[in-house]
């Protein structure tokens, strides 16, 4: 599983800006297209390390595919463009919203002001327009079931319906605290409101990294139980474009430790509760995402649904017990590799083998 996000905001907002600084992608417009995709590699020095150690014949990093659409725009006409925008990032796991944090008169905006939380709930509002026709049609796709007494068209229709009301009156999904069995009815419908959202303030300079823009957004972004992150988008476009030694040179002299897209991931990481597992040998040393609390049939899945659908066990052991012993045979001799059944939760930097039945 590659983790995939969708960046959203108003036009203006530097999206794709971000979106290059994420990316290295280079993109200056949507060419037509209303929507630009990219997949990049998540970086991870562990994998770095096991390369050395199997010299295997390809690396295999894990991804992060990135959706970018045209900003959404304020106005009468603006939910049937919005509707067709956002059905592109209907499959993403997270929103990835830009705000803009600057003033600049040269760059023209959808407002006259910077104003952080009138643009969060723009966006928001985009959201739930566009679930709310969604959540329309999915009732009136069960009617037919629910005048002929099916039980689960009943039970679907209630949550459909409970959900759409609090939409209606402005409580996005992700807020309405829904439990296992309304999440399971309107699963299918791929809420963009119901979606874990990180925030990405987009500043001008590094020396407006805490104007009052920022406080505000920072504010928003901890009441919602959220996260923000701070980035020079134009800066760190230009970054992307450099080789890997120069793009550490420019983050020096910007005082940064890290670029965008690293404090994105691990952000997103956190979000989202997804850790790395890897696999190894002579022909590849490869890094797969999975949640936390994913147990081993589940993660082996990740690697093949066959593995999940004839998993028999999972052989373990520790990335930190292969750098401190040096190889699977010193580990072995340490009692440190483990046989594991269904009920293991995998952990982040586990090393696996799985052993599954293949008819």
């Amino acid at each position: 599983m590659g983790l995939s996000c969708g960046l959203v905001g108003l036009p203006s907002s530097g999206k794709t800006v971000i979106f290059n600084a994420i990316t290295a992608a280079g993109v200056s417009s949507y060419n037509g297209s209303e929507m630009n995709r990219a997949v990049v590699y998540v970086p991870d020095q562990r994998l770095n390390r096991l390369a050395e150690i199997y010299r295997p014949q390809k690396v295999v990093p894990a991804t992060l595919e990135v959706v970018d659409i045209s900003g959404l725009k304020v106005g009468p006409q603006r939910n049937e463009h919005g509707f067709k925008l956002l059905g592109y990032i209907k499959d993403v796991e997270a929103l990835l919203h830009v705000v803009r944090c600057f003033e600049d008169d040269s760059i023209p905006f959808e407002y006259e002001t910077i104003d952080p939380a009138r643009d969060i709930e723009t966006i928001n509002l985009e959201l739930m327009v566009a679930d709310s026709n969604t959540l329309e049609n999915k009732i009136k796709r069960l009617a037919k079931k629910v005048r002929a007494g099916d039980k689960d068209a009943i039970r679907d229709t209630a949550n459909c319906e409970k959900v759409y009301t609090a939409i209606q009156q402005g409580t996005p999904a992700r807020k309405q605290n829904l439990n296992a069995q309304e999440l399971d009815s309107i699963r299918e419908c791929n809420l963009t409101s119901l979606k874990p959202v990180l925030y990405i303030a987009n500043i001008k300079s590094i020396e407006n990294a805490n104007n009052h823009h920022v406080k505000a957004l920072e504010r928003i972004a901890r009441d919602e139980g959220a996260e923000a992150i701070v980035v020079c988008g134009k800066d760190e476009a230009d970054i992307s474009q450099l080789s890997p030694d120069e793009r550490q040179e420019f983050l020096r002299e910007l005082g940064l430790k890290e670029s965008s897209m690293e404090r994105l991931l691990s952000a997103a990481y956190r979000m989202l509760g997804l850790i790395n597992f890897f696999t190894t040998g002579e022909d590849e040393a490869r890094a797969w995402t999975c949640r936390k609390n994913d147990k081993a049939p589940v993660a082996a899945g990740k690697i093949h649904t066959d593995m999940e659908k004839g998993f028999i066990r999972m052989e373990v052991f520790r990335y930190e017990d292969l750098m401190e012993l040096g190889s699977e045979a010193a580990i072995s001799k340490a009692g440190r590799q483990r046989l594991e059944g269904r009920d293991y939760t995998v952990r982040d930097g586990d090393i696996v083998a799985v052993r599954f039945n293949r008819g």
